[in-house]
């Protein structure tokens, strides 16, 4: 589950013998070579792809003149993508939805996944990766639909991340554990756990979080 695009998410997916992946922040999912395309009534067609389609009609332009020094393209990694558009800075994300409702752009919305490790000049303290994507799509949606397919019950589901639009995740699975560099990097992400009571931090951050997510996981399951 990544805002990635695919070749990127495919790869890791392979690398972990993994037949399904979830990309560019649930705009999509893929089983054993199967995509299925969940960006609702916004899909690629001989007019060009969700991407372009967005492109052409200026709403990157728009927010960046709103929030001119504070988002920017998150490159090189917003290139190759076909689903959504890609940023980083700091924004509201509320304040730049009703910009795109207001503008007649309902249909679309900016999702924060996450902070990351690169400073503008603009921007105090960390700054984040926000996605531009049809308003059905989230990683929650995504997940969801995936477990579905797979006849998962969601209760016997774990997830992990570490943003916020990862957090809305945990409505879709049994178990959702938090990697402990979120929320120490995030406030908005500290903030936001109260709401769910079947959401853990981890002690371990990044890879050693997820580790230890599936490792307690697989314990409670054996008794231990």
């Amino acid at each position: 589950m990544s805002g990635r695009r695919e070749p990127q998410v495919h790869e890791a997916a392979r690398l972990m013998s993994q037949a399904s992946y979830i990309y560019e922040a649930g705009c999509a999912f893929a089983i054993d070579g199967e995509t299925t395309l969940l960006t609702g009534d916004l899909v690629p067609d001989e007019e060009g792809t969700v991407y372009e389609k967005i492109e052409r009609q200026g709403i990157p332009k728009l927010l960046f003149e709103r929030f001119e020094g504070r988002l920017e393209y998150h490159a090189p990694w917003h290139h190759g993508r076909v689903l959504s558009h890609l940023f980083r800075g700091k924004v509201d994300v509320d304040e730049a939805n009703e910009l795109l409702a207001g503008a007649g752009h309902g249909n679309l919305r900016l999702l924060d996944n996450g902070a990351i490790g690169r400073e503008m000049p603009a921007v105090d303290g960390p700054t984040h990766a926000y996605h531009l994507v049809p308003k059905v799509v989230s990683k929650a949606n995504a997940v969801a639909a995936h477990a579905h397919a797979r006849g998962f019950d969601p209760a016997d589901c774990i997830a992990v991340g570490d943003s916020v639009e990862d957090l809305e995740v945990a409505a879709a699975v049994g178990r959702f554990f938090v990697v402990a560099n979120g929320p120490e990097r995030d406030p908005g992400l500290r903030s936001a756990l109260a709401a769910w009571n079947n959401a853990t931090v981890t002690e371990g951050a990044m890879g050693d979080g997820f580790y230890e997510a599936v490792v307690s996981s697989l314990m409670e399951r054996r008794g231990g």
